[in-house]
């Protein structure tokens, strides 16, 4: 079940009407990033001087740019942790447009779906948002303590917290929050493998810039085949 629904969303995620929502996301998700790469740059630029002598070797003018590559490969390796809370924050503007493809896609019979209010949508995301950068902000000052257990604690932690978060918000548009809740408190182990699934592609640079899309297209599917037995 949990492959086949990544599959058909890989596939989902590129149909005509989705590809917009698609490409939205991913201009948001590389929009920040570019932000953030040109804050950091500026702020190094800003405490790196342009030329300095060394003994011996002379005067050194090319510090300033080689920091500036080097930075290029740390926001990208940063971005394997910064996606996860970019997902979260995305996944709220995301999941209605894409859940809509993928129902009128697979499952043409459902009935009108259960219209969250503004306040709940919002709600929602920021809740998600805010466990979700704890959660990875306390993970960040675990690694380098357990450093071969480092992926397992990634997987593990991302798995639990996508799964929640993508199927709640799957399932709080077609039930009331505690049948949403029992729901998965049912098949807790069936979405936490599938979220460890999610957060492979997570973990690639700029492939991750496709996670918010196709975790909402992956994630209505498992809530659909979920319910549906």
């Amino acid at each position: 079940m949990i492959l086949q629904s990544f599959f058909l969303a890989w596939a989902d995620v590129f149909r005509p009407r989705a590809l917009k929502v698609l490409g939205l996301g991913v201009a948001l998700s590389l929009g920040l990033f570019l932000a953030m790469y040109f804050g950091l740059v500026s702020l190094i630029g800003a405490f790196t001087p342009d030329t300095f002598t060394l003994p011996w070797i002379g005067e050194i003018t090319w510090l300033h740019s080689a920091v500036s590559i080097a930075s290029l490969g740390v926001m990208l390796v940063a971005s394997v942790f910064l996606m996860v809370p970019v997902a979260s924050l995305f996944t709220g503007f995301f999941l209605e447009d894409v859940a809509e493809v993928v129902e009128e896609a697979h499952y043409p019979t459902l009935p009108p779906v259960r219209k969250l209010t503004l306040a709940e949508s919002f709600g929602d995301t920021l809740r998600f948002l805010g466990v979700i950068l704890g959660a990875n902000l306390l993970a960040l000052m675990i690694y380098p303590f357990v450093i071969p257990f480092a992926p397992l604690l990634f997987f593990g932690l991302n798995g639990y917290l996508l799964g929640r978060e993508y199927f709640q918000m799957a399932a709080f548009r077609r039930m009331h929050r505690d049948e949403a809740l029992a729901l998965y408190a049912r098949n807790r182990a069936t979405i936490w493998t599938a979220g460890a699934l999610m957060a492979v592609p997570l973990s690639i640079p700029l492939v991750n810039l496709l996670v918010p899309v196709l975790g909402a297209a992956t994630f209505t599917h498992i809530f659909h085949r979920i319910t549906r037995g």
